[in-house]
C-alpha cells in the first residue's frame, strides 16, 4: 500500500501549492473576479493533464528510449535537490514566478500551470512515485488521487487568494516555500541514494 500522507507532503513540497498564490494575485490583478475563477480552473486542469500524463506515460517514454528507472532516479533526485536548494536559498517562488509574468492572455497556462504548478520537480516525482516494478496499478492509482488532491487544495487556495495572501503575506509565503525546500532536499537525497542502492544491488 502507498503511504498516503508522506506522498501528500511530498507533492505538496514539490507542487508547492501556497507558494502559487502570489503569483496568482500578481498575473491575475488586472481581471475581474469571474475571470480570476475561469484562470484558477484552467490552470489547474492543465497541470493536472500534466502531471497525469507523467503518472502514465512516464516511464514507458524512459523504457522506450532505454534509460534505466535507476538512473533516472539518480538524476531526478539531483534535480529535486537543486530545485530544493533554489527554494531555500535562492529566490522564492512567488518572487522569482511573479518576474516571469509577460504574456496576460496566457497566464492559466504560463506561469501558472507550467512551471508554477506542474513544476520540474512535480513531473519528476510523478514518474518516480508510480515506477511498474515497484507500485502496482492500485498504488499507481493512489499516487494519482493523491497529486489531484493537492491540486484541488491549489485551486481551492487561488479561489480564496485574497484572503490567503491577506493572511500569510509575500513574507509568510516565502518562509512556507523555504520550508517546503528543506523537506524536499530530504527526500531528494533519499531518492538519490534509493537509486544508487537499487543499481549496484
Amino acid at each position: 500500500m502507498q503511504e498516503l500522507i508522506p506522498t501528500f507532503i511530498f507533492f505538496f513540497a514539490v507542487i508547492d501549492p501556497i507558494g502559487t498564490v502570489p503569483v496568482f494575485i500578481a498575473v491575475t490583478s488586472q481581471y475581474k473576479e469571474a475571470a480570476k475563477r475561469k484562470i484558477a480552473v484552467k490552470a489547474t486542469f492543465i497541470a493536472a493533464m500534466i502531471l497525469l500524463f507523467f503518472v502514465i506515460a512516464g516511464e514507458v517514454i524512459l523504457t522506450a528510449i532505454d534509460i534505466p528507472l535507476t538512473a533516472f532516479q539518480v538524476a531526478g533526485g539531483i534535480v529535486l535537490f537543486l530545485f530544493a536548494l533554489s527554494m531555500i536559498f535562492g529566490e522564492s517562488k512567488p518572487e522569482e514566478e511573479i518576474r516571469m509574468t509577460s504574456n496576460e492572455s496566457e497566464t492559466a497556462i504560463f506561469p501558472l500551470a507550467i512551471p508554477s504548478i506542474a513544476s520540474p520537480g512535480a513531473m519528476l516525482a510523478a514518474v518516480l512515485l508510480t515506477r511498474n516494478n515497484e507500485y502496482s496499478l492500485w498504488e499507481q492509482t493512489q499516487t494519482a488521487a493523491v497529486i489531484l488532491s493537492v491540486l484541488l487544495v491549489t485551486l481551492l487556495l487561488m479561489l480564496a487568494a485574497s484572503r490567503v495572501h491577506r493572511l500569510i503575506g509575500n513574507s509568510g509565503a516565502s518562509i512556507i516555500s523555504r520550508v517546503m525546500g528543506l523537506l524536499l532536499a530530504s527526500v531528494a537525497v533519499a531518492n538519490v541514494l534509493a537509486g544508487i542502492k537499487e543499481y549496484f544491488s
